[in-house]
């Protein structure tokens, strides 16, 4: 896997409500397609994005083997005070991908 990539504003003003965007390499192999030798290739998908807001919980998503492969995710959340933007994606396999990004409130 690649990095998560995630855009957040540098600055946004107490209150107002700013969107984030969430990028993630992944193949969201489904388990209903065969390789090359007819044999089922396992599902492995991310089942789930959390973004916590300086240690609160802002969005969760729990995605499914339809979601295309290297899933963007994009949200809205209001901005409150200056801080840290956490994002943590999971796997079927239970590996955990993590972002951060600081947010300046003004």
């Amino acid at each position: 896997m690649s990095e998560p990539r995630v855009k957040v504003p540098e600055k946004v003003k107490k209150g107002e409500v700013f969107e984030i965007k969430t990028l993630i390499s992944h193949p969201m192999e489904t388990g209903q397609r065969k390789d090359g030798d007819g044999k089922v290739i396992p599902r492995m998908i991310i089942n789930k994005l959390v973004c916590r807001y300086n240690g609160e919980e802002v969005f969760a998503a729990e995605l499914a083997p339809a979601i295309s492969a290297n899933p963007y995710l994009s949200f809205f959340t209001q901005a409150t005070a200056s801080g840290r933007l956490e994002f943590a994606w999971t796997d079927d396999a239970g590996r955990t991908y993590t972002h951060t990004a600081q947010l300046t409130v003004e």
